[in-house]
């Protein structure tokens, strides 16, 4: 029993050890490789405190436009920031039907502006002219992908539409009248803002809840297209009043800086524990280290927007599971003191912390779900990063820690002062 624990010990560690170096330094495997969270192409994404970025000036194309429009117009521009990935976006406006969007990490304002300021209005029109299907009323959901389209064709970008129930029907009824039609004229023609996409010809009834636009799309514009027809179409046309790009508010050197000091506190932490909890302590830091690797990884394969307000978020979460660490060592110290074995210690110990650790987890995923929700710019970017660090660490402190320790009750340690002080 003790050769199998000290060899999961051993292992447990390797794995920490492995998981930290890929996160902050990459690994190459083959043709595939992965340059590390603090890698600009691959890792995580920089705020535009960081990072700086664009900054548009976009002003509605409508006589006083009322509070309720520009209202939509924010909430179309936020879901189509999302929906690309600029969480630590921020969006700002004035009563004159002025709108400014600020833009971390992307340099390109032209790609930009057309991101946002495209009307995106989607429509199905027969050979008549006749709008047939309407994208803000019959489409539920557009989505990339790349792949093929027709039987032995090539692979290429395409958007695929999800249509609701009843734009199935008249998109049945559309098809049937269009493949009964002279040739030439049986097609159905994808319209995107009065411009043609393509105009496929029609031989039978599609009556199918998905359907695809394909062409002469890149990834990158079928990713965007898909993103903009799932965000809505805008109320009234914008138009582009002033486009810049922004050096780093705070200095390039600042998110290694500041990960700098994540460390010094990580590691003071870590002595703490030990120096507090004595070998569970240990284990506590090794379930640390852990918990480390795995939200790095994840944020960096998420590639996560990151501001300083999210490295906040992933901090405080560092010190949540510290403090789950805590409860536990606590109750199980009382069980010690109690005179019971240290097996029954650990066992009554996690039982009787587990509560209290999920209600303050809950509360705090919950807090973390209204901010997002209803905050905006660096505010969600701080409630993704301490989400995810929550989620993460309750999983740390409860599974791995318990896990580390039962290990540690297989070594047949019997010295009672090396759990808590008698």
């Amino acid at each position: 029993m003790k050769k199998k624990s000290i060899a999961i010990l051993a292992l447990m560690i390797v794995i920490a050890a492995a998981m930290n170096y890929v996160a902050f330094f990459g690994i190459a495997i083959g043709n595939m490789s992965w340059g590390g969270v603090l890698d600009e192409e691959q890792g995580i994404k920089r705020g535009i405190d960081l990072a700086g970025g664009s900054v548009i000036s976009f002003q509605a194309n409508a006589e006083n436009p009322s509070e309720t429009e520009m209202d939509v117009v924010e909430a179309i521009f936020s879901a189509r920031l999302s929906n690309s990935g600029y969480t630590e976006a921020r969006i700002s406006r004035d009563e004159a039907g002025k709108i400014t969007v600020e833009i971390p990490s992307e340099t390109d304002t032209d790609k930009a502006a057309s991101l946002l300021g495209s009307t995106a209005k989607l429509t199905f029109v027969n050979a008549d002219g006749e709008t047939v299907l309407d994208g803000a009323t019959d489409i539920k959901n557009a989505e990339y992908k790349f792949g093929q389209t027709q039987q032995n064709g090539a692979q290429e970008a395409y958007v695929e539409l999800t249509l609701t129930s009843d734009a199935v029907s008249k998109f049945a009824d559309a098809t049937r009248a269009a493949a009964a039609r002279a040739s030439g004229e049986n097609y159905i023609a994808i319209m995107m803002d009065d411009q043609m996409i393509s105009a496929p010809s029609v031989s039978e009834e599609i009556n199918s809840e998905t359907c695809i636009i394909s062409g002469s799309f890149t990834p990158e514009t079928a990713e965007e297209l898909a993103n903009q027809i799932k965000s809505g179409a805008l109320p009234f046309d914008l138009t582009v009043i002033s486009k810049d790009t922004i050096g780093p508010e705070l200095g390039a050197k600042a998110l290694p800086t500041s990960l700098v000091a994540a460390g010094i506190g990580i590691l003071v932490v870590m002595l703490f524990m030990v120096i507090i909890y004595r070998i569970p302590g240990l284990m506590a830091d090794l379930a640390l280290l852990i918990y480390v690797g795995i939200i790095s990884l994840v944020l960096g394969l998420m590639r996560v927007n990151l501001s300083l307000s999210g490295i906040a978020g992933i901090v405080l979460s560092i010190g949540m599971a510290v403090d789950a660490n805590v409860i536990i060592f606590e109750r199980m110290k009382e069980e010690l003191k109690l005179g019971k074995t240290i097996k029954a210690s650990v066992d009554a110990g996690f039982k009787k912390a587990f509560s209290a650790i999920l209600d303050s987890n809950i509360t705090t995923i919950i807090t973390c779900v209204v901010l997002y929700f209803s905050g905006i710019g660096t505010i969600r970017g701080f409630a993704v990063t301490l989400g995810l660090g929550v989620v993460v660490s309750m999983l740390t402190a409860i599974i791995i820690t318990k896990f580390l320790l039962k290990q540690l009750v297989g070594l047949n340690i019997r010295n009672r002062k090396l759990f808590c002080k008698q």
